[in-house]
This record gives structure tokens, sequence and C-alpha cells, in this order.
């Protein structure tokens, strides 16, 4: 089975900056849409940045806009997701997922159903 690896999760203060990564095998990214989404402790899952197949469209929560920053890297077969300026409210397990659906034309989806493909999350934890 298809996996999305992430990596870069940790615990950091309000404030400061951490950037996650999530590979994909090359058949799998070259096609995909890739999107991020948290869960809090006690909460739902929900969307938090996705880019199109093509890398030129970008969506985001209204939380997070202007922190943080989704980009893809097709020679390298990785999205990120650089976070800046994070509050105690960004702790959650952070899953990255890719719709395969995506043709070059497709705009980014913040639909969760639409991907078919998850990472097996990685914890974020922001302290006060």
């Amino acid at each position: 089975q298809v996996q999305l690896k992430e990596s870069g999760g940790g615990l950091v203060q309000a404030g400061e900056s951490l950037r996650l990564a999530c590979a994909a095998p090359g058949r799998v990214f070259t096609r995909a849409g890739m999107g991020w989404f948290r869960q809090a402790p006690g909460k739902e899952r929900e969307f938090v940045a996705a880019i199109s197949r093509s890398g030129r469209n970008t969506k985001y929560t209204d939380s997070v806009k202007g922190r943080f920053t989704i980009s893809r890297d097709n020679a390298k077969n990785t999205a990120y997701l650089q976070m800046n300026s994070l509050k105690p409210e960004d702790t959650a397990v952070y899953y990255c997922a890719a719709d395969t659906s995506q043709i070059l034309t497709s705009p980014p989806t913040t639909d969760s159903t639409s991907y078919e493909l998850w990472g097996q999350g990685s914890q974020l934890t922001v302290s006060s």
C-alpha cells in the first residue's frame, strides 16, 4: 500500500517556526494535489492547507493565513508546510494527504474525502 512519509514534527515554543515535510512515491506525487490536515485532542480533523497538482494554487484555513505556507518540490516528490509564529492552539497531530484524482487545472481541495492517501501523522506541540 502506498504510504506518505511525514517528518518534522516536534515541540516548540510559541512564536517559533517549524517545517513539516511529506514524501510520496514519484508516480503518486506528480499527479496529486497535496493537503495538510490536523487533529487536536478531542476535536475533529480539520483542513489546514492545500496545494494544487500544478503547484500554482494554494488554499488555507483562515486561522493559519499569513503564518503557514504550503509548497511542493516536484524534483524531490515532497510537499512542505512551513509554519511560522506558532501558537499553542496550533498543537495537533498533522497529517499530509494526496488527492490523486486531480488534473493539471484542478484547484486545491479542502475536502478531506477527496484525498485517498494519508500519512501516519506528525505531532506538533506548541508551548506557551
